[in-house]
């Protein structure tokens, strides 16, 4: 009697786990597949300034970016002259805000953009651990 519940514990227990794990796959393949920008989509961009920019040089790029159709939110350090904005690639892109700040504005600055081996060693999973493994073991599997 008492095997007959502990066996169909264990078969409970182990159905479970692999329903969960299969869950937790289907999820992991659906956020992390590459998908083209739609409406929801928000994106990430850094403006370098070629020049020191003042507070006051930071509330007019402000200003300015904060009534751009598509940019969401931003950020302007003045001690390092980097301009980070949030925006909605399907309505406009990084380049563009960027283009068009510098030209209405007369600053000087460039879109960064990270090379291959600075997006490569980006990701925060180092590529030694177990979740790295399991990662590229389910990637492989879709």
């Amino acid at each position: 009697m008492r095997k007959g519940i502990i066996k169909k514990a264990a078969i409970a227990s182990m159905s479970l786990l692999v329903l969960l794990t299969c869950i937790l796959s289907i999820h992991i393949y659906i956020v992390t597949r590459h998908k083209a920008p739609d409406a929801n989509t928000v994106a990430l961009a850094r403006i370098d300034m070629k020049q020191d920019i003042t507070q006051a040089d930071a509330d007019k790029i402000g200003k300015w970016l904060s009534v751009q159709k598509g940019v969401e939110h931003y950020l302007c350090n003045t001690s390092t002259s980097i301009i980070i904005f949030s925006f909605h690639p399907a309505v406009i892109s990084a380049n563009d805000v960027t283009n068009r700040m510098c030209a209405t504005l007369h600053y000087k600055g460039v879109r960064y953009v990270p090379s291959e081996a600075e997006m490569k060693g980006g990701c925060p999973v180092a590529t030694t651990s177990i979740s790295y493994k399991a990662y590229s073991f389910i990637k492989n599997i879709f």
